[in-house]
């Protein structure tokens, strides 16, 4: 199953990194319905950024909170076209090192066009999964992730491997999606909804403990903040009873930034 999951993450960001434009981290993929909803932030504002490599596939800016130094070295799981890379590079400086890592051949050629583009020799792009990370132990000092730890089947073993490779006293900042009670059953069925985040996602208590039980200290949440949904989107996956039924719960689907300590 966690390898089915994987293929249907694959096919859908390489459609992203294939057609030039993403469709958001959101509750659709590519080609659905409501392509244009996203949870992404805009980073226009943002030091480093670069247009051509924002494909809109977040659900925040995780550098913002990473106590990135000059001279780090930085991973950025899930890496995409480079939009959070060149952000970090552009802190880390000349003398910093920063690595993107991600599972989608399309986007590590994306990425790659990207650096050559902009002339960047201290950044590099590596194929690989988060759960089996092609990184020597010890060896990064900051690691972030934007919105990609919900499309990683495998949730424990992927926080066990950004400990394995982060330096001691190393830290993560991660943006991702998590839940609050329990999504109607049409939606977290939904094999697109996986690929654009919001399936994938734990409840808010077991993601903080998938943290803890990789051995993280000083876990602190950077942001909390309840996704609204459009209706005309959840339409596609539950029929009107079941909408008002979910909105008249507690249930949510929360954006939560969090950062913690190796």
């Amino acid at each position: 199953m966690s390898q089915e999951i994987k293929e249907q993450v694959k096919e859908a960001y390489t459609r992203v990194a294939n057609s030039g434009a993403g469709c958001g981290c959101g509750p659709t993929s590519c080609g659905s319905p409501a392509q244009d909803w996203t949870l992404s932030e805009s980073y226009s504002k943002v030091d480093g950024y670069e247009a051509e490599a924002d494909y809109a596939l977040g659900c925040g800016i995780p550098t913002e909170h990473a106590n990135i130094k000059k001279g780090n070295t930085v991973l950025d799981l899930g890496s995409g076209a480079g939009n959070d890379v060149f952000v970090a590079r552009s802190i880390v400086g000349e003398t910093g090192h920063v690595i993107g890592v991600d599972m989608t051949e399309a986007m590590i050629e994306k990425a790659n066009d990207n650096k050559q583009k902009l002339g960047y020799d201290n950044v590099d792009f590596i194929l690989g999964e988060i759960e089996a990370l092609p990184l020597k132990e010890n060896s990064i000092d900051v690691a972030v992730s934007n919105c990609v730890l919900n499309l990683v089947p495998d949730k424990k073993k992927a926080y066990e491997e950004v400990y394995r490779v982060l330096k001691s006293g190393g830290h993560f900042s991660m943006s991702d999606i998590v839940l609050q009670g329990d999504l109607p059953r049409g939606i977290m069925n939904a094999a697109e909804m996986y690929a654009g985040c919001i399936s994938g996602a734990l409840q808010q208590e077991d993601y903080i403990q998938a943290i803890k039980d990789a051995g993280f200290k000083n876990i602190r949440i950077t942001k909390e903040k309840v996704v609204e949904m459009p209706d005309d989107v959840l339409l596609n996956y539950v029929n009107s009873q079941e909408l008002e039924t979910f909105k008249a719960s507690n249930n949510a689907v929360i954006s939560l930034g969090v950062y913690a300590e190796k």
